[in-house]
């Protein structure tokens, strides 16, 4: 049995067979314009999208957090990442932000000391001068974009410093110049086979007025009268998730064998808290895990959640030293007042009608 920490293949391949955890039924991710995403192979096999790869990033970024602690649960204690207080208006995080190291709470944001002294220090690990320039702006270090050959290894090297999910999941921090990007470590999805649609649908009962009043103003339009609906769910013969941890992309980045080995362990972490306890994907898409198995290398083995809880722990601690002092960057930003904003909105038209 290979150890999938150690394999050398480019590429670690695993999938998981999934399972309704109740009946046959179950409703998978939809997009505008859209509905549900099904495809024909060319065989005639009907397929079914159930979760999109973008999708997946997010979910395997939530089961990192334990909202009850408002941390990351405790077998990542330690794991860097930047904490943003919002002030009235709460907390965030760079684990919790879709964007990631370029949420726009961080850059779009004037904040305390705290959050300058953490924009200079990303300025000088990626060796740049200042963000792009807004709309209307001018550069705080120069042009609207950075000229050079961007070095992806020191945009890993920051990554990993304040919020190693950003190399995991990928960023692109375009807040500083639309080339500074790190594709996904862990990319996954999910699909169904020879899938067919379970058409129902129901009704929004009104006990009060079941049809439109138009002269007491009782329209459906404002949730009154009784409304009928559609329904699409699926069924398939299997429902399957694919997971890719790509290695080769993680070597060219040229990290300490330690934060290599976190990376890959944090990755796989992930997959295993997924599958045990993250599988509730909608309300009518609650699934479950019947078997998992690695693809690449044919003969490996994915660890159990108690072991990988102390790879993940041991992994931690020996990345350290590449780690931001305290791990947990807190910085603290202002939200303007609604006036402020539309002020601000409206000083920014004058100002594109005038250079028009």
């Amino acid at each position: 049995m290979v150890d999938l920490l150690s394999a050398t293949t480019p590429r670690l391949l695993l999938e998981a067979e999934l399972r309704p955890v109740q009946g046959d039924r179950f409703q998978p991710t939809g997009f505008p314009d859209l509905g549900a995403a099904t495809y024909t192979l060319p065989n005639g096999t009907e397929k079914l999208l159930v979760e999109s790869t973008q999708s997946m990033a997010n979910r395997l970024e939530q089961v990192c957090w334990d909202p009850a602690r408002d941390d990351v649960v405790p077998p990542l204690d330690g794991l860097p990442y930047v904490k943003i207080d919002l002030g009235p208006y709460g907390t965030t995080s760079t684990i919790l932000e879709f964007h990631r190291l370029n949420s726009p709470y961080l850059w779009e944001l004037d904040g305390d000391a705290a959050l300058h002294e953490w924009r200079e220090d990303v300025y000088r690990e990626l060796g740049v001068a200042g963000r792009r320039a807004r709309r209307g702006e001018r550069a705080e270090g120069g042009g609207p974009e950075v000229p050079g050959v961007v070095d992806s290894r020191r945009l890993a090297r920051l990554a990993l410093k304040y919020d190693p999910n950003s190399i995991v999941h990928g960023v692109f921090l375009e807040k500083i110049a639309g080339r500074y990007r790190l594709p996904r470590v862990l990319s996954a999805f999910i699909e169904a086979t020879d899938a067919r649609p379970a058409e129902s649908g129901g009704v929004k009962f009104d006990r009060v007025f079941p049809e439109a009043d138009r002269e007491r103003g009782i329209r459906a339009d404002d949730g009154f009268t009784n409304v009928p609906f559609p329904r699409t769910e699926f069924v398939a013969q299997s429902v399957t998730a694919f997971f890719n941890i790509d290695r080769a992309l993680l070597r060219s980045y040229g990290l300490s064998p330690e934060a290599e080995r976190l990376i890959v362990t944090l990755a796989l972490w992930k997959i295993r808290r997924f599958l045990d306890t993250g599988l509730r994907l909608r309300t009518a898409c609650d699934l479950e895990c019947i078997d998992v198995r690695v693809t690449r290398p044919a003969d490996g083995m994915l660890p159990g959640s108690d072991e990988l809880d102390d790879l993940v722990a041991q992994a931690i601690s020996d990345a350290r030293a590449d780690f931001a002092s305290p791990p947990v960057t807190t910085v603290r930003v202002t939200v303007p007042d609604r006036p402020a904003r539309q002020a601000a909105t409206a000083a920014s038209a004058d100002q594109d009608q005038g250079s028009s």
